[in-house]
């Protein structure tokens, strides 16, 4: 067993991959501090701040004394205003004991995981995708079953894909849309083939709908409008930019409350007070009406962004339908993607990710670009990145 400072390290901390994005924005971080001028296309954080109405909700329920703990599974008002979100936006109803308050995305990605997951147990996985699920189902003792999705099914898993990797020990599936690295969403039809399929195997599905509200070119979706069986996460931190807030909620099956309130109760006892409170303003006509505006302008960056990495030679097989991610093929200039980012940001202080973040398949010859900087950035990364590409 290794040793830490005299301590045992439990073993399972062997089998927990590191976050390399963190590495490159470590790195970019220490170069700023140098002086260097960095333009951050690495980090999926959008560079606006919080808006005014959330934060002075927070304000003044704190100025009211709200600094206890609040239920483990949220605010009662905060669970409605959700349930009246997807009656309006969605219209579906959802009753509000379904909705779970939870400490960020992460927090509901990890309760999944261990309501859900036997030791041994395998949970499907697509390959590329986000991170971290894979180590919540280790932590969890699972085993993260990784499927390669191509861009000809839009890098997204398809009911086919999941007959065929489905295993003995397989009991659950998680996909995302739009999807974090590709910005890709899966169509109403094909979720409705993906929630055919688990449900013939008598699986489980994992929804991530963290960028529901970030699209572009077509409406928001939610698996909720196909079935009330799956799981379903959702965050404040993307369309609402509330980030360091750390909060975000998830939907589960009614059977699931009970083992998920255990879980909360002993997890994380409570929610961020004061955040609560503030993510009820986000959801009122004004604040959705600046957020939608927000959204204006991401779009507006992925439509100046798209078009110039293609033209530097970059491939973007797949263009993204929401969240501010485009993830790029580029093997014409490398087939180590992860060397490749680091020397981008040492010769030209542009930073971006590596696509072995994302999983194995084609990640020496992927990365991400995040357009969460402004317009303005964007472009000066484009011509340093042209500049030295060239």
């Amino acid at each position: 067993m290794p040793k830490l400072a005299g301590l045992s390290v439990a073993s399972r901390i062997d089998d927990i991959e590191p976050f390399y994005v963190v590495d490159v924005l470590t790195r970019a971080k220490q170069l700023a501090a140098a002086g260097r001028d960095i333009v951050h296309m690495e980090a999926g954080e959008p560079d606006f701040p919080t808006i005014l109405p959330i934060i002075d909700g927070a304000k003044k329920a704190l100025d009211q004394g709200a600094t206890y703990y609040t239920d483990a599974l949220g605010i009662w008002p905060l669970r409605q205003a959700i349930s009246d979100f997807y009656q309006s936006t969605f219209n579906v109803l959802v009753d509000p004991k379904r909705i779970i308050i939870t400490p960020g995305a992460s927090g509901a990605l990890q309760m999944c995981a261990l309501t859900l997951l036997n030791p041994g147990d395998g949970m499907l996985l697509t390959d590329p995708g986000y991170p971290c699920n894979r180590q919540f189902v280790r932590l969890a003792g699972g085993e993260p079953q990784l499927v390669e999705v191509k861009a000809d099914d839009h890098f997204q898993l398809t009911a086919h894909a999941l007959e065929q990797a489905w295993q003995p020990n397989t009991v659950a599936a998680m996909v995302a849309s739009p999807s974090n690295p590709t910005g890709t969403s899966l169509s109403e039809d094909a979720l409705t083939q993906l929630v055919t399929a688990v449900a013939q195997k008598e699986g489980v599905l994992i929804v991530d709908e963290l960028y529901q509200m970030l699209f572009f070119n077509q409406q928001p979706q939610t698996v909720l409008n196909l079935t009330q069986d799956a799981f379903v996460v959702n965050s404040f931190s993307k369309f609402f930019g509330m980030t360091g807030w750390r909060l975000g909620w998830m939907v589960v099956p009614e059977a699931a409350i009970e083992p998920i309130e255990k879980l909360a109760q002993n997890l994380f006892i409570s929610l961020s007070t004061p955040a609560q409170y503030g993510a009820l303003e986000g959801f009122k006509p004004a604040s959705i009406k600046l957020l939608e505006e927000r959204r204006e302008i991401f779009k507006a960056r992925c439509d100046f962004l798209l078009p110039a990495l293609k033209a530097m030679g970059f491939e973007v097989p797949c263009q993204p339908d929401g969240a501010f991610y485009i993830y790029a093929d580029a093997s014409r200039f490398t087939d180590d993607s992860f060397a490749f980012c680091h020397e981008l940001l040492e010769q030209t202080g542009v930073a971006v990710t590596p696509g072995k973040d994302f999983g194995v398949n084609g990640a020496n010859t992927h990365v991400r670009f995040s357009f969460t900087t402004s317009l303005e950035q964007l472009k000066e990364g484009v011509k340093r990145l042209g500049d030295y590409l060239r």
